[in-house]
């Protein structure tokens, strides 16, 4: 998401950056071309014309064109205008009533909303150890109903029984009634949707809200229809006073302004983001974190609170161990690389680390993605128990062996091999410990060096591959990623 708009301001302010002292004539010609590069990314018209009205006023003060670097504080002040745009951090879902809570979804159909019910419904169990209760509304769509109470049985979520005919003010009455009988903390109702906006759906939902007086209510929105989602959320906003929004499908958007633009006209914060299809695939909305992001700042925060979230922390205390013992075996490198699929992948990753947005053309010729990770894991599935506890012992017959079972060539698995060799002996650097190990740490991580913002380097345990943290991507040629070097790379030959 915002890949475009991040692509076209980063080269504006990398202009003005450059610059030893700025007139307001350079500001002007690049806040020309940021107006470009936002209605370019689908935001709409007045609130780009309100952005760059905002930024103009604070960017050609005496301050700003006198300062030290000007160049960098008009980048300060673009950055704080996107943040003031796209919403403070608004805290994600308010459970702040008398239970049950009541949470209304509501948007068109097609829009992932009963997906994203469920996805809400997971997260509140899992992380926040809620009871949840979820109820389908939708009688018209075929087996919504059915769908809801799959994803339902998915989750491991309780969804309301379903009666035939019943009306959808009926089935919300019916699903608070049993939700309070139960002891439920939380109950979620999915309404049902239409291809357009109507007033009969409009009348339906009102009538759903007056019924069960719901805490929050939720427009599901998808990212993918650019300024139609703004037209969407300003007439359910106009109807129904929205509480939040949650973004659908931001993975396979490129211009992000549908997310600028809804925040600025309906005023209603949006508090989520869909990431995929899995129902896992959900982030909090925290507007200085995508500010970073458009911007190329990165966003670590995000990065360590979604390693705190996926990775089993009694692997990496059991991983910490053989580290300070200087051992680690194909079989910690196979974990490793299942936890960074699960973390994102590498494009999720290194998009979430600062200055990386500048080399994404050398990223995408390495063809660094989920396929990669998948073919490392699969040539480590077709080791013996043995040779991953040994690597030492493969020799010619056996890589041809390990290449014929995991479908791959014998060049692959020497890449593997060298990559676990290269990642050991760092191991070993920090099992020593003390000066001289720490000396060799750092020599292994390429000097130290880590992207602008991360001088402690990235915490440990985080599912990143240890071994593979200095000197840059092998096989990109072009500028190398301070802290990134050894990551497994699927450059095509």
């Amino acid at each position: 998401m915002f890949e475009s708009l991040s692509n076209r301001l980063s080269g504006v302010l990398d202009k003005l950056k450059g610059r030893g002292a700025l007139s307001e004539r350079d500001v002007d010609e690049a806040l020309r071309e940021v107006r470009v590069a936002l209605l370019e990314a689908d935001v709409a018209l007045p609130v780009a014309k309100d952005f760059i009205a905002k930024v103009r006023e604070k960017a050609v003060g005496a301050d700003v064109l006198k300062s030290v670097t000007p160049g960098q504080m008009v980048v300060k002040i673009v950055h704080d205008t996107l943040v003031e745009t796209l919403g403070e951090d608004e805290g994600g879902i308010s459970l702040n009533a008398v239970p049950p809570v009541v949470i209304m979804m509501v948007g068109l159909q097609g829009s992932g909303k009963t997906t994203t019910t469920a996805k809400i419904a997971k997260r509140l169990t899992e992380r926040d150890k809620k009871r949840v209760l979820m109820a389908s509304l939708d009688v018209r769509r075929p087996a919504a109903q059915a769908q809801l109470k799959v994803l339902g049985e998915q989750t491991g979520v309780d969804t309301l029984a379903i009666i035939e005919g019943q009306q959808p003010a009926d089935i919300a009455r019916r699903a608070f009634s049993s939700a309070k009988l139960s002891g439920y903390d939380v109950v979620m109702l999915d309404t049902a949707g239409r291809l357009h906006i109507d007033e009969q759906l409009m009348a339906e939902i009102e009538t759903v809200k007056a019924a069960t007086g719901p805490h929050e209510i939720l427009l599901v929105a998808d990212a993918l229809t650019g300024q139609d989602a703004v037209n969407v959320a300003k007439t359910f906003n106009d109807r129904m006073k929205l509480t939040g929004i949650v973004l659908t499908r931001v993975d396979g958007d490129g211009r992000g302004g549908a997310a600028l633009s809804m925040r600025a006209v309906t005023g209603a914060p949006i508090k989520l983001l869909g990431t995929g299809e899995k129902l896992d695939a959900l982030e909090d909305f925290h507007g200085s974190r995508i500010a970073g992001r458009i911007l190329g700042m990165g966003d670590v925060v995000s990065l360590v609170e979604r390693a705190a979230e996926t990775i089993d922390k009694d692997k990496a205390e059991k991983l910490a161990k053989k580290m300070v013992k200087g051992e680690f075996d194909l079989d910690d490198l196979a974990e490793q690389l299942a936890q960074m699929r699960k973390m994102g992948g590498m494009q999720g990753l290194l998009g979430m680390l600062p200055g990386v947005g500048k080399v994404k053309a050398q990223i995408a010729e390495a063809n660094l993605d989920d396929k990669v990770l998948k073919r490392q894991e699969a040539i480590i599935s077709s080791m013996t128990k043995k040779e991953r506890r040994d690597p030492r012992i493969i020799n010619g017959q056996r890589r041809k062996r390990i290449a014929a079972g995991s479908g791959t060539e014998v060049q692959d698995v020497n890449k593997i091999l060298k990559m676990h060799r290269q990642m050991a002996d760092m191991m070993k650097a920090m099992g020593k410990g003390g000066k001289k190990g720490m000396a060799g740490l750092l020599n292994a991580m390429g000097g130290g060096q880590m992207p602008p913002g991360m001088a402690g380097g990235l915490p440990p345990g985080m599912g990143l591959p240890p071994g593979g943290l200095g000197g840059g991507l092998p096989g990109l040629g072009g500028p190398k990623l301070p802290g990134l070097p050894g990551l497994p790379t699927g450059k095509k030959r």
